[in-house]
């Protein structure tokens, strides 16, 4: 699957999975895929409003999504309906796998927020990681995934404060490793 401008619009399904179900499902505009990272762009999939205390995700907010072959997460720039930047959220998860128009992730219930000036690291879901069972099930899993938050919290304490992005981008985040 690739996209470039001279390409038609093309469109893939995102499908993000949890304990083997599908959580949720959405239609999403293909932005990139290198063969290694696949970014897509959607409007907010979720029904009204979402308030999480620290950020709202509401109707009119889109999302551009970076998904890897090849890391445990998921890295989601997430902005408002006029485009300002909210922060990213991002999602601890198995790599991605792509399965003709379907993107397929599945959630490892573990999260990290930061906000759009990066003074704001917060690690999420906690919790539910250790209530999922993964460490018994899946150890391997398991440590990837806590591996994975650690680095991306990491990788957001270094940059803090240093934002870049005004506009939407199909780029990777600035505080993210490019390749």
């Amino acid at each position: 699957m690739c996209a470039n401008s001279s390409d038609p619009l093309r469109r893939v399904d995102v499908v993000l999975l949890k304990a083997g179900r599908t959580k949720i499902r959405y239609e999403a505009e293909l932005l990139t895929d290198d063969g290694t990272r696949v970014t897509v762009r959607a409007p907010w999939a979720g029904e009204g409003v979402r308030d999480f205390g620290f950020v709202r995700f509401e109707p009119g907010d889109v999302f551009t999504e970076h998904y890897w072959r090849d890391r445990w997460y998921a890295v989601k720039e997430v902005r408002s309906s006029d485009g300002t930047l909210k922060g990213w959220y991002c999602d601890i998860t198995r790599p991605a796998t792509v399965d003709g128009t379907e993107l397929v992730v599945e959630d490892l219930d573990l999260d990290l927020w930061v906000s759009a000036d990066g003074t704001e690291v917060l690690r999420l879901d906690e919790d539910e990681f250790e209530e999922s069972g993964l460490a018994d099930r899946d150890p391997e899993a398991a440590s990837a995934a806590t591996a994975a938050l650690d680095e991306l919290e990491a990788l957001a304490h270094l940059s803090r404060g240093a934002t870049s992005h005004n506009a939407p981008s199909a780029d990777t985040p600035h505080w993210l490793p490019s390749s």
